[in-house]
């Protein structure tokens, strides 16, 4: 029996074993602050990785969750590897499995992070298994499981660069697009904090002894919402707001929160240079203010070497049962902007169809969670990875 044969028969026979994983991890809170439930879940991979003899580790951080990694490689072997990538942090807060547990409502499931992306690392994990069991992996695969992506990474970033220039190929397990495509492009963001500084005083005795840090707010949204361009993808979102003392004080404190998107790298400097322009400009006379950048993703642009792992991925997902499936643009950002962004070929969305992320509406087929971990296995058997 063939390699490909062995596999694949195997995965088959894999889809409640993948549901009992799915329902144990999507059944532990792991809020990206949460690091307690983060590594909690970390624990759950590690007893599925210990019972099929894969090797693993973490790497400790003292505020977020650690960084889980996996290998299954050959004796003796220096081959870079392929890397399989995901995270398993959610949006969601502690309580919230309490709220709503995992369910199955016919063919899909639901709970707090089934599709993004607690199910793409479930099919990770069970195609590392795979290769263990038939030791037939062409190079070395390795698992990296990452803790906090939903909040723009700040500890796995680091983790997912050095694994990332270590590997020949990525393969980031985010969830399929409702379409049944798979991502192949992502925009880039920065998110942001800015602060106002005014002055307060009575609004009714003291009105013009005031300085309206709200009012500055107001401007500044005006002119920093300005700035998007739907026709390059530079989209510019202030979706928090927060300032004042009283109804009956003039503010003097007000800040906001910057969602910024952009697809060409060449616009992230000069739209950032842009909104820093409008933070260090007041248009209400004594007003002060302060920008904070506190995270970011890059975009995920689709290389020369990233289109030939897409056209082995589209044959291995169609001899996989898949329909054909095609190269899909994403408005989010994720962790495979990243890796792309040091060089190394990268596909993104391979993880089991779903849809709703960060909603209590969230959604995963079912039926998708075998044929994408078959597809992803064939893809790695595949790919010609020395030249990719």
């Amino acid at each position: 029996m063939s390699t490909e044969s062995q596999i694949t028969e195997w995965l088959a026979l894999q889809k409640q074993p993948m549901i009992d994983l799915l329902r144990d991890v999507v059944n532990i809170d792991s809020g990206s602050y949460d690091k307690p439930g983060v590594d909690a879940v970390a624990a759950r991979f590690e007893q599925h990785f210990a019972e099929h003899g894969i090797e693993f580790s973490r790497e400790p951080h003292d505020v977020f969750g650690d960084a889980l990694h996996a290998s299954v490689t050959k004796p003796g072997s220096n081959e870079k590897p392929v890397l399989l990538m995901g995270h398993r942090d959610t949006v969601f807060p502690k309580g919230e499995v309490a709220r709503r547990p995992f369910t199955i409502e016919g063919s899909k499931a639901h709970g707090p992070g089934v599709a993004d992306m607690k199910a793409g690392l479930v099919i990770n994990v069970f195609v590392a298994a795979a290769f263990k069991k038939f030791g037939t992996a062409p190079c070395p695969i390795k698992v990296l499981i990452t803790s906090d992506e939903e909040i723009g990474s700040p500890s796995s970033r680091p983790v997912i660069e050095r694994e990332g220039r270590a590997a020949r190929a990525v393969y980031n397990s985010e969830p399929g697009r409702p379409t049944g495509n798979i991502t192949t492009s992502r925009k880039g963001g920065v998110f942001m904090r800015f602060e106002i500084f005014g002055k307060a005083a009575h609004s009714g005795n003291n009105f013009g002894d005031g300085i309206s840090a709200i009012g500055e707010l107001a401007h500044k949204i005006v002119q920093i919402h300005a700035l998007t361009n739907m026709a390059k993808g530079i989209t510019l979102n202030v979706g928090l707001i927060a300032g004042g003392q009283s109804v009956n004080t003039t503010a003097p404190h007000a800040e906001g929160q910057i969602d910024m998107r952009y697809i060409d790298p060449a616009d992230r400097g000069t739209t950032l240079a842009a909104i820093e322009s409008i933070i260090a400009t007041s248009t209400v006379p004594g007003t002060t203010a302060k920008l904070h950048i506190s995270g970011e993703f890059l975009p995920l642009v689709q290389s020369e070497s990233s289109k030939t792992l897409f056209d082995a991925y589209r044959g291995a997902a169609a001899d996989a049962g898949l329909p054909k499936l095609d190269g899909e643009f994403a408005g989010g950002c994720a962790d495979s902007g990243f890796t792309a962004s040091v060089g190394t070929p990268t596909l993104c969305g391979l993880g089991p169809v779903g849809g709703n992320a960060h909603t209590a509406q969230e959604w995963l087929d079912l039926d998708s969670i075998v044929p994408r971990a078959t597809a992803l296995a064939l893809a790695i058997l595949r790919t010609d990875v020395k030249s990719v």
